[in-house]
């Protein structure tokens, strides 16, 4: 990336996953960026709910990516994601691995299926295992069940790539997409004891070196 890029402005806090998956992205294109952390409070300089940070994102969430060489505020991470590939990666490095119709759309329904359905899911889990102020089990086996049917789903595509990456070809924002996520299998409380190619690839992913840089510089910022 040419040296004369001013460096983008990644907003995260420091447990959540989303903002994890652009940072990945952006160092894999080397692209250069910042972390600004944030609290989950409404004060006004520190909150993801205060005026400060309502100005950039209106709903209150991160991850946020502001952009000074264009002035564009995104948010959302699939957003943040197309984004970053739409104005960075000019090799289509991390982008669909195939240029026919039916590429472009494995790629964009891998990508939808962990935004509308295993990240939720596992948030869901996460949020009545720890944070729900009352005890519901009803409700957690419910998203525990879901997230389980989840991973069956992505064991099943690993299959194509013996558990190397999700979309066959190689590894694109779909994994990185995924990482964060799955990651936290363990803080949901689940098990991969029945999913072998989705451990190999947990693995693998975080051998890369955009992860292992990308979690590195989230959570140097987290410290300060």
């Amino acid at each position: 990336m040419a040296a004369h890029i001013k460096p983008l402005v990644l907003h995260a806090h420091a447990t959540g996953p989303n903002p994890i998956k652009i940072a990945i992205a952006l160092e894999s294109l080397h692209v250069p960026f910042i972390v600004k952390s944030w609290d989950f409070s409404d004060d006004p300089n520190t909150g993801v709910k205060g005026t400060t940070f309502l100005k950039i994102n209106e709903n209150g969430r991160v991850p946020a990516l502001e952009d000074p060489n264009t002035g564009v505020i995104s948010w959302e991470s699939g957003a943040c994601m197309n984004y970053v590939r739409r104005v960075y990666d000019h090799g289509n490095s991390i982008g669909p691995p195939g240029g026919s119709a039916q590429d472009l759309v494995d790629f964009e329904k891998w990508e939808y299926f962990l935004l509308s359905t295993l990240g939720p899911m596992t948030g869901q889990v996460n949020w009545f295992r720890h944070y729900h102020s009352q005890k519901n089990d009803d409700a957690l086996q419910r998203y525990v069940a879901q997230t389980y049917r989840c991973y069956d789903v992505l064991e099943e595509q690993l299959k194509k790539s013996d558990g190397n990456s999700i979309l066959p070809a190689r590894v694109t924002a779909v994994d990185y997409h995924f990482e964060p996520w799955v990651r936290q299998y363990k803080f949901a409380g689940l098990s991969l004891d029945n999913y072998p190619l989705i451990t190999k690839w947990l693995g693998l992913m975080d051998c890369l070196e955009e992860v292992q840089e990308a979690y590195c510089k989230i959570q140097n910022c987290m410290k300060k």
